[in-house]
C-alpha cells in the first residue's frame, strides 16, 4: 500500500467492507484519530450503506489535488440497491487527514431547463479570509441593477458550494435559476468541506461552522455595485436553513430568511427517527439503530461537556457541537427577528418532514404576517418531485430542483419586503 495515496484509500474501503474498522482506524492521521474512533466510523458505514444494500462492488479511485500537501481521493461502492463514494484526503505520508461518505457520482451534472446562463455572468470570490477563507462563485444577473441579493446555505455536512449529491447539485439548480430570474447569488464551499480538519478543532461548534462565513458571504455580496446592498437575503437547505435565524441575529442587515427543509427537531432525535426508516428498508441496518440510539441519549443527558469524547456522539461531533445545538432554538431565533421569511417544505422529505420538523415553524411563527410557508407535495428533502415514498436511492439518478421552487423564491425576493404569497 505504501504511501500512494488511491491505494490507501482504495484498502481502506476494503478494510470497512469487510468491518476492519480498528485497521482503518490505523492509518487515520492524528488529529482525525482524536475525534473519529473505529467505532463513530463503523457506525456511520452502518447507517450509510444501510440504504443501498450489500456491497457487491468497489471501483476505481480517483485523485485530484486537494490544499498544500493532500489529495482528495473518491472511491465509488457499488451496493444491491444503490451506490455511494468514499471520499478522503491522504497526505504525503499515506495518512488519512479527512474522510467522509458521499452520494454515488455516476453521471455529470447538467443544466436545468428553467437555467438561462446567458443571462447571467458567474466569477470566482474568497469568502472570508486568513487561513479559514473558503472559496466561493457569485453569480450576477446582466445589467445595471441593482439586483436583490441571496447567500446560500448548504445542509449539514462538508458539502461543497453546489450541495453536491451524486450526480446533481441543488445549491448550483437555485443559483443557476435565481441569477436567470434576476436575483445576484453568493454560493460557497462549506470550511468542513474546504479545510477538513477545522471540525477537529477544540470547541468546534454548528456556529463556527456557519456563521463567520455566512456573515461575510452577506458582506461581500453587499459590496458588489450590482447588488442592491438593502436586499441581501439568506437562504438556507436543512441545517442550513436551521442555522439561518441565527445568521440574521449575527449580521443585522440581513433584509430576510428562506428557509428550505429547515429542521426543528432536535438533530440526534432527528437521527434516530431517520435511522430506524432506513433499517425499516433494510433489517441488516439494526445495529446502526441500537449505536445512534445510544449516542443521542448522551446529546441528552445532563452529562454531556465538552470533554465528552466525540466517539461515542452522533456522527463523531464533539460535545461542544452538540452543546451548541442542544441549547440552540432556531424557532424562538427566527420569530425575535423583525424580518420577511419564506419557508419551503417537500411532502416527501423523510429526513426533515412535515409532522416532525414544519409543525414547528407552524406553531411558533403563526401570529406573523410577514411569514409565508408553502409545502410541495411531490417533492423530497432536496426538493427533486417525484412519487412514491422517498428514499436514498433517489438522489442517485439526476435531477433538478423543482422549477416551482426556484420560481417562487426569485418572485418573494424580487418583490417587497413584506411580500407574502398567494
Amino acid at each position: 500500500m505504501g504511501t500512494d495515496p488511491a491505494a490507501v484509500a482504495a484498502a481502506i474501503v476494503e478494510m470497512a467492507r469487510n468491518g476492519r474498522f480498528a485497521d482503518v482506524e490505523e492509518l487515520f492521521a492524528p488529529p482525525l484519530r482524536a475525534v473519529v474512533s473505529a467505532q463513530t466510523m463503523q457506525a456511520d458505514w452502518e447507517r450509510q450503506t444501510a440504504g443501498i444494500g450489500a456491497i457487491s462492488a468497489i471501483g476505481t479511485p480517483t485523485s485530484e489535488p486537494a490544499r498544500a500537501g493532500l489529495v482528495r481521493v473518491s472511491v465509488p461502492v457499488t451496493g444491491e440497491r444503490g451506490g455511494l463514494t468514499v471520499v478522503m484526503s491522504v497526505d504525503e505520508t499515506g495518512l488519512v487527514q479527512g474522510l467522509r461518505l458521499a452520494p454515488a457520482l455516476t453521471t455529470q451534472w447538467t443544466r436545468p431547463s428553467y437555467a438561462r446562463p446567458e443571462r447571467f455572468d458567474e466569477h470566482e470570490v474568497t469568502v472570508g479570509s486568513g487561513a479559514s477563507a473558503v472559496p466561493g462563485t457569485m453569480s450576477v444577473p446582466r445589467g445595471p441593477g441593482p439586483w436583490p441579493g441571496v447567500v446560500l446555505l448548504g445542509g449539514g455536512g462538508p458539502f461543497d458550494r453546489d450541495g453536491t449529491a451524486g450526480p446533481n447539485k441543488p445549491l448550483k439548480d437555485l443559483a443557476w435559476g435565481l441569477a436567470g430570474r434576476g436575483v445576484a447569488v453568493l454560493r460557497f464551499d462549506k470550511v468542513t468541506y474546504a479545510h477538513s480538519q477545522i471540525s477537529a478543532e477544540p470547541g468546534f461548534t454548528m456556529s463556527d461552522e456557519y456563521v463567520p462565513h455566512a456573515v461575510a458571504a452577506i458582506q461581500l455580496l453587499q459590496r458588489h455595485p450590482a447588488v442592491d446592498a438593502a436586499r441581501v437575503y439568506v437562504a438556507g437547505h436543512s441545517m442550513g436553513g436551521k442555522v439561518a435565524p441565527r445568521v440574521a441575529a449575527a449580521e443585522p442587515s440581513v433584509a430576510g430568511l428562506v428557509i428550505l427543509a429547515g429542521d426543528t427537531q432536535p438533530m440526534h432525535r432527528a437521527a434516530v427517527r431517520v435511522i430506524r426508516h432506513l433499517a425499516s428498508l433494510d433489517p441488516g441496518a439494526q445495529a446502526a439503530v441500537e449505536t445512534i440510539t445510544r449516542q443521542a441519549a448522551l446529546v441528552d443527558s445532563p452529562d454531556l461537556s465538552p470533554d465528552t469524547p466525540a466517539a461515542e456522539l452522533p456522527f463523531g461531533y464533539s460535545g461542544a457541537y452538540w452543546l451548541d445545538l442542544r441549547g440552540y432554538h432556531p424557532v424562538a431565533t427566527a420569530a425575535a427577528l423583525d424580518k420577511p421569511m419564506l419557508i419551503l417544505q417537500g411532502g416527501r422529505d423523510y429526513q426533515v418532514t412535515v409532522a416532525d420538523d414544519l409543525v414547528g415553524w407552524q406553531a411558533g411563527l403563526a401570529h406573523r404576517p410577514d411569514v409565508t410557508i408553502r409545502v410541495y407535495d411531490a417533492d423530497d428533502h432536496l426538493f427533486f418531485p417525484g412519487s412514491g415514498p422517498s428514499t436514498p436511492a433517489d438522489y442517485e439518478s439526476p435531477q433538478h430542483v423543482d422549477p416551482a421552487v426556484v420560481a417562487d423564491i426569485a418572485d418573494w425576493l424580487a418583490g417587497p419586503a413584506h411580500m407574502v404569497l398567494p
